[in-house]
C-alpha cells in the first residue's frame, strides 16, 4: 500500500433479535442481519444508527459494529499517527 494511501480499517455491522438483554445471545443466527462491511468506523457508524433507529420499538433487536481489523491483525496499532 503507498504511504499516501488511508489506513483501511474494517468494520462489520450486524444485528438481530436477542434471547434477553442480559446477554448478547441471538435468538435465531438464520435471522442475523448482516448489514455490511465498511471501511472506516465513521460509515460503519452511520450504518449501525440508521439500522437502530429503524428498529427502536422493538427492545430485543440489537445491533452491533465489529471491528474486524483488531480481528484480522490484532497487533495492528489503531492509533492515527497524523
Amino acid at each position: 500500500m503507498p504511504d499516501n494511501a488511508p489506513q483501511q480499517l474494517l468494520h462489520l455491522v450486524i444485528g438481530g433479535e436477542l434471547t434477553d438483554l442480559e446477554h448478547v445471545t441471538f435468538k435465531d443466527l438464520d435471522q442475523v442481519d448482516i448489514v455490511g462491511v465498511y471501511p472506516n468506523y465513521a460509515s460503519a457508524y452511520a450504518a449501525w444508527k440508521a439500522k437502530a433507529q429503524q428498529t427502536v420499538d422493538n427492545a430485543h433487536m440489537r445491533y452491533f459494529v465489529v471491528h474486524l481489523h483488531r480481528l484480522l491483525d490484532p497487533g495492528q496499532d489503531t492509533k492515527s499517527s497524523s
